[in-house]
């Protein structure tokens, strides 16, 4: 006779929260100013607003920008401010960075806006892996948001847990 297989997990007051569950559907696009600089290096203002002006924004409808420049040349910071108008109302979102930063400032503000009191007084896990790309700053910000309410705070999945936090 086979014992029946219980999911003690499932029945605990234990809470995972997976950051991925949150990952902001959207194209990603890395946008590299180098080519609109004269030899990659030299902005020069009237043939920069050329660019812009006849550049095709609508095929960025829906993306998250990372604006940068692969060259050590030297953009002031206003060039990074027109492109950015222009993509204003085809882009979900626009900075100035790698695809890094960019997912970082997405997690920030996504746990910003993240209702924790659900989880006071209870123990929870941070999932730590993932496939997406989920920023370790993200966890960072999540863990601290959550101790103020939180029972205790673990990192990883439930069979392997590394305790964080535990409320005395």
């Amino acid at each position: 006779m086979k014992e029946e297989i219980i999911n003690r997990v499932a029945n605990s007051k234990l809470k995972v929260i997976d950051l991925e569950d949150y990952y902001p559907k959207g194209e990603r696009v890395l946008f590299d100013i180098k080519d609109w600089l004269l030899e990659g290096l030299v902005l020069r203002e009237k043939d920069f607003r050329v660019f812009i002006s006849e550049h095709n924004w609508e095929q960025y409808k829906d993306c998250y920008v990372a604006l940068h420049c692969s060259t050590d040349a030297i953009v002031p910071d206003w060039a990074y401010m027109l492109i950015s108008i222009a993509l204003r109302d085809h882009a979900k979102l626009t900075i100035i960075g790698s695809l890094n930063d960019l997912e970082s400032i997405l997690y920030t503000q996504i746990i910003s806006n993240l209702e924790v009191s659900e989880y006071k007084d209870l123990p929870v896990i941070i999932k730590g892996c993932s496939h997406k790309p989920v920023p370790s700053n993200a966890l960072i910000l999540l863990s601290q948001k959550l101790k103020p309410f939180a029972k205790s705070i673990m990192f990883g999945e439930a069979c392997s847990s590394v305790p964080l936090y535990k409320k005395r």
